[in-house]
């Protein structure tokens, strides 16, 4: 994969971004604001899904080297799909800041002058919804426009991956809303946990990527399903690491306060496991203490030390050991299509080992 593939893809978000500024310009002043979030929400990240895609496209001889490719330009399309999943997901869950700087609600609440009595919180949250809309259109123009001039089949397979990965994505994110609300239902929160991992993060954060870049490579279903194995595997790992990550991790690291998901609520496998495995207290001081956004550092290091204690932190980090072993293991197998797995290689240990 050609050294400037960031820079391909950023020169594809610039496109997207240019395009969405004309038709602000036509709607009027007032929406300038709107783009500007577009652009911030796009900004930064680690551009996974995109690298994802391109290694894929690449492996199976697409090209990758110029902006107007097809497997570049659905890879900007990714990076649109996330950052509006991020917006929702941030609004939805009601964070302050993403990788150390305003949640997109929390910095649309205020980039807009408010009249006196106007309700400055509920604009942002308002505007984060059609920030988040606005992505999601911007997402699926570019991929309609990278997929525009390929093969019929090329252009169908692509629509289908794009259109399920769109679908489970929100599922997954209603379960994992439906999670937080339910009461604990033991072994059933636990299959959910998992349900969730699959479906808002595995997939589309490595399966689907992978996936979309086999396909418009023009690659056959036993291809296409030799990424896609690999990348349940290591999209199981990335979303058990995020877990960890959103309990353990160093803020001046994630971008994120420590212990987020646990004020936040989530009931991940992380959680659903040690209160599968804790004593009755344990259950009920985790469980009771969940979802609370006031946790202090006390009340979340005592939340941490339980996590431990039952042994659901080290369970998570073997499962994590056992799907990096997996997919290291497809890995070394690559059907007779795929040229070139560095790439890949070197994505796989990036997604799996990663601290933010």
């Amino acid at each position: 994969m050609p050294a400037d593939t960031p820079a391909l893809v950023q020169h594809a978000l610039e496109a997207a971004l240019t395009e969405a500024d004309r038709l602000a310009a036509a709607a009027g002043a007032e929406t300038a604001v709107l783009v500007q979030a577009a652009s911030r929400a796009v900004s930064g990240g680690k551009r996974l899904r995109a690298r994802l895609c391109l290694a894929a496209a690449g492996a199976c001889g697409a090209p990758v080297d110029s902006a107007l490719a097809p497997a570049v330009r659905a890879a900007a399309a990714l990076e649109l799909f996330q950052a509006a999943a991020l917006v929702h997901d941030d609004l939805m869950d009601a964070s302050d800041t993403r990788r150390g700087e305003p949640a997109a609600h929390r910095w649309l609440a205020v980039a807009v002058e408010s009249r006196p009595g106007a309700d400055a919180t509920r604009f942002g949250d308002s505007a984060a919804v059609l920030l988040g809309d606005l992505l999601l259109t911007m997402s699926a123009t570019a991929l309609h426009d990278a997929v525009a001039d390929t093969e019929r089949e090329v252009r169908r397979a692509a629509a289908a991956v794009y259109a399920e990965m769109s679908t489970e994505v929100a599922l997954g994110q209603f379960l994992d809303l439906v999670a937080a609300h339910v009461p604990w239902h033991g072994e059933a929160d636990l299959d959910r946990a998992w349900r969730v991992v699959r479906a808002k993060s595995a997939r589309y954060s490595v399966e689907l990527p992978l996936a979309l870049g086999a396909r418009l490579a023009g690659a056959d279903d036993a291809t296409t399903a030799w990424f896609t194995a690999i990348g349940s595997h290591v999209g199981t790992a990335f979303q058990l690491r995020d877990d960890l990550l959103g309990v353990f991790g160093d803020p001046e690291v994630t971008g994120k306060p420590a212990g987020d998901d646990l004020r936040e609520g989530k009931r991940t496998v992380l959680v659903a496991l040690a209160a599968l495995a804790g004593s009755d207290a344990d259950r009920e001081h985790l469980l009771g203490a969940l979802g609370h956004p006031d946790l202090d550092a006390a009340a979340i290091a005592q939340l941490r030390a339980l996590l431990e204690r039952t042994g659901a932190v080290a369970q998570v980090e073997a499962l994590i050991a056992q799907h990096t072993a997996e997919a290291h293991r497809l890995l070394e197998a690559p059907p007779t299509l795929v040229a070139d797995t560095a790439e890949l290689e070197a994505l796989v240990a990036a997604a799996t080992q990663r601290s933010a």
